[in-house]
């Protein structure tokens, strides 16, 4: 008998390790004598349980001076990119002054020395006064530029005019200098 012992004392340890182990699973899954399965979390749970991160925005983009921007346009359709020297203004005028007169001149003879047919005049104006004023004053330079040209024998151009008046400013600064560069009329061939 004394050899059962050691069999006996083993049987006794695998009954209680039973009864352990029954007594943990009934802590965290049986309920009145039923055994509950603990369920998987749902979906909204996983995501409000996740950590939030904060994407960071975007960098701001560089600006771009404008006179840039309307030169890469006018490359991408293929209009040529003849310099002329714009027509200035007074302030709140739309005639043509000395210096006004000779840049046309000398305008029209480079664009028949480069055998042009079609301009677009862009009449503009500083930010001084409404837009709304400001596009009639430019249209009103610009067809102040295209007049001339017809008295100087261009009738075989055709030209196109249009007023930006003080939304598409030449020079961007806010001084007297910049404001006169934007009492204008701009000069682009068309092809």
């Amino acid at each position: 008998m004394k050899c059962l012992r050691p069999f006996a004392l083993l049987g006794l340890c695998a009954v209680a390790s039973l009864l352990f182990l029954d007594g943990c699973a009934s802590k965290a899954g049986t309920s009145g004598g039923k055994t509950v399965t603990p369920s998987k979390p749902r979906v909204e749970e996983q995501v409000a349980a996740a950590p939030v991160q904060e994407i960071p925005p975007p960098p701001e983009p560089t600006p771009v001076p404008l006179r840039s921007v309307e030169m890469a346009a006018r490359n991408a359709t293929g209009e040529q990119n003849i310099p002329f020297p714009d027509v200035l203004f007074d302030f709140d005028q739309y005639v043509l002054r000395d210096d006004a007169l000779t840049a046309v001149e000398d305008n029209a003879k480079r664009l028949r020395d480069n055998h042009v047919t079609k301009v677009l005049l862009e009449g503009r104006c500083d930010e001084i006064g409404t837009s709304e004023y400001n596009l009639v004053l430019g249209e009103r330079r610009a067809l102040s530029v295209k007049r001339y040209l017809e008295s100087l024998g261009m009738s075989q151009l055709q030209v196109d005019v249009t007023s930006y008046g003080k939304d598409r400013p030449l020079c961007l600064q806010h001084n007297p200098v910049c404001w006169q560069k934007n009492r204008s009329v701009h000069f682009v061939v068309k092809e």
